[in-house]
């Protein structure tokens, strides 16, 4: 059986579909739905500007709170809002680009599926992705999103300039040179300062990527890691839950010409089959079933490579550890799901990061691992993560700023050094907390958490 990373990952979340709801019109009484169907609020208003100019007027006009919402993705509970839900699908595409220093600047609301073609017609390339690429921008950046790889930072540590428009229509223009301490602040924001419009990034040329996938024991994964980061640029590896064996996924650079995927097997009947098995007896099989799968080979632009379409829904708890921690942590977790026979399908997905210097990144003072837990959408998450997430505690983890978890201001400003110095500059671009709903204020410390 064919088992490619794509084909793998449909075949394993067996989801339930919601689609958010987006309205044109400024007042809206409808519901807005998050990506996965969890998370959900009425705002008693939309407005999707078309401009910057539109955007400026709305902002100084609006009374009452104000979140921001790109492709809502975020598991974690950022946008709802009973206000104003100002949505940035109009504001995207290409606005300029310097093929010398291989920079371009992007409208916020541009997806990431649709910025990897337009950086390529131009002969860039981002540097990395995340694996998803239905976020927006600033959605991407503002919760410091990130790919894998040894020596490749999140989306946030390629920004090189961005607009920021405050609560009271204040533009402002951020940049290194330009108020560094706000810029730093704004790269990871959870969209509590103001609304970005404009996003610069800093690019290579464009490329294409040998991509590979094989099967292999975790164990034997996990020993191997450190060199296996050394060999590929991108790298990591998805345990299996109940089994043996890890998905591996290897990216190197190439100067091949494209060679796309294979058609192959539908492996969707096999974890159907398997979701019908009581835990206690899936391990055999699913060694059994899984353990001679073929290693898969494809080369494709940097983009197409590092990125999939999900369109099965999942909601995700994600955490970044030391490096060194990593290890023990991925073994404690699948112990647990073993151990309490969890009724779960969806691998774990394990990940490195390198160091970068924003305020709120999840990698802001070393690399990093991340490692990803996931429960198919319209089922109860919540029983599954609470048992694992004190693991993630216990290895001086992290929690990704768009996917859930439980911490306050106090455990949070433990982990992030500059929350507080974050706060400050909050409390004065947005003094009246316009831009904040109930998880940011526990978040950032506005209500006792």
């Amino acid at each position: 059986m064919k088992l490619s990373r794509r084909r793998f990952l449909a075949s394993s979340l067996l989801t339930a579909m919601y689609n958010p709801l987006i309205a044109n019109e400024k007042k809206s009484t409808l519901p807005w739905w998050n990506w996965s169907g969890a998370l959900s609020s009425r705002p008693v208003a939309r407005f999707a500007p078309s401009s910057e100019d539109q955007l400026v007027d709305s902002l100084k006009q609006i009374v009452g709170p104000v979140r921001p919402v790109g492709a809502g993705h975020s598991f974690s509970p950022l946008v709802p809002t009973d206000g104003t839900l100002v949505v940035l699908d109009k504001l995207n595409g290409l606005i300029s680009h310097d093929p010398k220093t291989q920079t371009a600047l992007f409208a916020a609301g541009t997806r990431l599926g649709n910025a990897g073609p337009l950086l390529e017609s131009v002969g860039q390339a981002m540097f990395n992705l995340p694996d998803i690429d239905r976020q927006t921008l600033a959605g991407a950046i503002s919760t410091s999103t990130h790919g894998t790889g040894r020596d490749l930072g999140s989306l946030s540590s390629y920004v090189t300039e961005l607009r920021l428009v405050t609560p009271n229509g204040e533009v402002l223009d951020l940049g290194p040179d330009q108020q560094p301490d706000l810029f730093n602040a704004a790269r990871v924001s959870l969209g509590s300062l103001g609304i970005i419009s404009r996003i610069g990034f800093q690019n290579r040329d464009s490329f294409n990527l040998r991509s590979s996938t094989w099967v292999e024991d975790t164990e034997s994964v996990i020993e191997s890691f450190n060199d296996r980061c050394n060999e590929f640029e991108h790298y990591e590896f998805m345990p299996l839950v109940h089994a043996d064996y890890s998905l591996v996924i290897a990216h190197k650079e190439t100067k091949e010409p494209v060679q796309p995927p294979l058609p192959e097997d539908d492996a969707g009947g096999i974890f159907g089959v398997l979701s019908k098995i009581p835990v206690i007896f899936r391990r055999p099989l699913i060694n059994y079933l899984l353990g001679d799968t073929p290693r898969s080979e494809t080369v494709e632009p940097s983009h197409l490579a590092l990125t999939n379409v999900r369109n099965d829904r999942f909601n995700e708890m994600e955490y970044s550890l030391p490096v060194d921690a990593g290890p023990q942590c991925v073994r404690e977790i699948l112990k647990t799901v073993t151990d309490n026979r969890i009724d779960v399908l969806i691998p774990l997905e394990y990940r490195i990061i390198a160091k970068d210097n924003t305020w709120l990144g999840m990698f802001s003072d070393e690399p990093r691992v991340s490692i990803s837990i996931h429960r198919m959408a319209g089922y109860d998450y919540k029983p599954y993560f609470d048992v694992i997430e004190p693991i993630f505690w216990k290895y001086d983890g992290r929690p990704h700023w768009g996917k859930v978890h439980s911490l306050g201001f106090a455990e949070l400003s433990a982990l992030y050094p500059r929350l507080k110095d974050f706060v400050a500059i909050q409390k004065t671009l947005d003094p009246n907390g316009q831009m904040l709903n109930q998880h940011l204020k526990k978040v950032l410390g506005i209500i006792p958490s």
